[in-house]
């Protein structure tokens, strides 16, 4: 067994801690990447069945769990699980940036050719990690793990179905449409947005950027065995409206096309009413007049609102703010960090 210990600086606070290319030369191995918020009751747990399972998927591996601001012990806990086992690393952020953006975090200090990321709920079973590795050794770029049954509720069900269409819409894969958190792909995936640089991160939207060789594989989801998702209804409508405006085009085109129908409904309006006019020498009253400037109002307003939409998210790239900071590291970083790996910005 071959483990690898971290070599990241640690920062001090303050110090902005981002990938220089994300394209560096990865070692033969396996690298999990696990984004944790508020996971101290079942954290130790995950660690045990990971390491029952990726001894038997690599010779050489490692976990890294980012801790995205938990409110709880999490960090001290990965702390201890680092001291404990050599194969475990911790990232600290300075906030709670989002799950995405830890995702990203972990994917940009994995050293190894081979990258899987899950969840810190135990929904998604390591024992599953060697049936997303046997397909991506098919020659595919992305393997996703999507659940064979599941008991989202309703709404839950409605918005990752929203999301998964606009990966289709934005990246014309039909394949886009079972995506999940459990996922297996290749490090050099990360070239396609080594210079990425926004607070606003969709993971699967950017692997959409360089290939478009991904496929899926029947998984088992387990029933979370403690505790409540943290994704709420207004944070999944937020997620969809983010990658519905913020990594394609599809919304402005819908204005478009939109406006384009709504002026021959405009047009068809007036033929009506001068038809009536010259033959009956009369106009339709106020009602007919009343919906026709509610409809064509309503219709504007949003178009109006996509577009400020998009705006609003140009504005916020504008400000330049980190994807993410770093505030330490498990176990304690020694020397300088390799710039390809992570860089370092003072404020």
């Amino acid at each position: 067994m071959v483990v690898v210990r971290d070599d990241i600086s640690r920062s001090a606070p303050g110090t902005k801690m981002e990938s220089a290319t994300g394209g560096h030369d990865h070692q033969h191995g396996l690298s999990v990447v696990i984004p944790c918020y508020n996971s101290q009751a079942n954290l130790e747990r995950l660690v045990a069945q990971l390491g029952d399972v990726l001894p038997r998927c690599r010779e050489s591996y490692e976990l890294i769990l980012v801790n995205d601001g938990s409110r709880d012990k999490t960090w001290e806990l990965i702390g201890a699980l680092a001291a404990r086992h050599a194969w475990v690393r911790g990232l600290n952020l300075m906030r709670n940036y989002g799950q995405h953006n830890a995702t990203l975090c972990g994917i940009r200090a994995a050293r190894f050719d081979v990258i899987v990321t899950l969840d810190d709920d135990l929904q998604h079973p390591p024992a599953e990690i060697p049936h997303l590795l046997a397909k991506l050794q098919q020659g595919f770029d992305v393997v996703y793990g999507t659940p064979k049954h599941t008991s989202q509720s309703f709404y839950r069900k409605v918005a990752s179905w929203l999301i998964r269409r606009a990966l289709v819409l934005g990246s014309g894969q039909s394949t886009a449409r079972d995506v999940s958190g459990f996922r297996a792909f290749r490090a050099t995936l990360m070239r396609s947005f080594a210079d990425y640089r926004s607070p606003q991160v969709l993971v699967d939207a950017l692997f959409t950027w360089g290939t478009t060789s991904v496929t899926s594989v029947a998984v088992t989801h387990d029933p979370r065995p403690s505790g409540e998702s943290n994704y709420g209804f207004f944070d999944l409508l937020g997620t969809v409206a983010l990658l519905w405006t913020g990594f394609t085009t599809a919304p402005l085109r819908l204005a478009s096309w939109l406006g384009f129908f709504f002026v021959l409904v405009g047009g068809g309006i007036l033929a009506y009413v001068l038809g009536v006019y010259f033959l009956a020498g009369s106009i339709p009253g106020f009602p007919f007049l009343a919906s026709t400037i509610a409809l064509f109002g309503g219709v504007q307003l949003f178009a109006l609102g996509i577009i400020g939409e998009y705006l609003a998210r140009l504005f916020s790239r504008s400000l330049d703010r980190p994807t993410y900071v770093v505030r330490e590291c498990a176990p304690p970083c020694v020397a300088s960090p390799p710039q390809d790996v992570l860089s370092t910005e003072q404020n």
